[in-house]
């Protein structure tokens, strides 16, 4: 019967551990992450789930000349918060997957 209280134990840690993982995951879905571009002529915000919250851009770069260069500094501010974001998820979730292989 030891066995049983042991494993009774081991399933209660686990379920904290979920109940913990999934708030984190909540709040991190609910930060925003700001992106910008050079002197930030493009600025996105996305939130945590990498949904787009804000698109900013200012009228100087808006060239129809050369949208070549708008698109790249979407491309940058795009880049730039999704990066944060695998920073921040990796800071903030990195610490349930040590140890098990797969998790994320």
């Amino acid at each position: 019967m030891r066995g049983m209280g042991n494993m009774q134990g081991m399933m209660k840690q686990v379920q904290k551990l979920q109940k913990e993982m999934t708030e984190a995951q909540e709040n991190l879905h609910q930060k925003e992450f700001t992106g910008v571009a050079t002197n930030e002529l493009v600025t996105i915000v996305l939130t945590g789930d990498k949904k787009v919250k804000d698109l900013q851009i200012k009228p100087e770069v808006i060239d129809p000349e050369d949208p070549e260069m708008l698109q790249d500094l979407l491309i940058v501010a795009m880049n730039d918060a999704l990066t944060k974001i695998d920073n921040e998820t990796e800071k903030t979730m990195g610490k349930y997957a040590k140890g098990l292989p797969g998790m994320f």
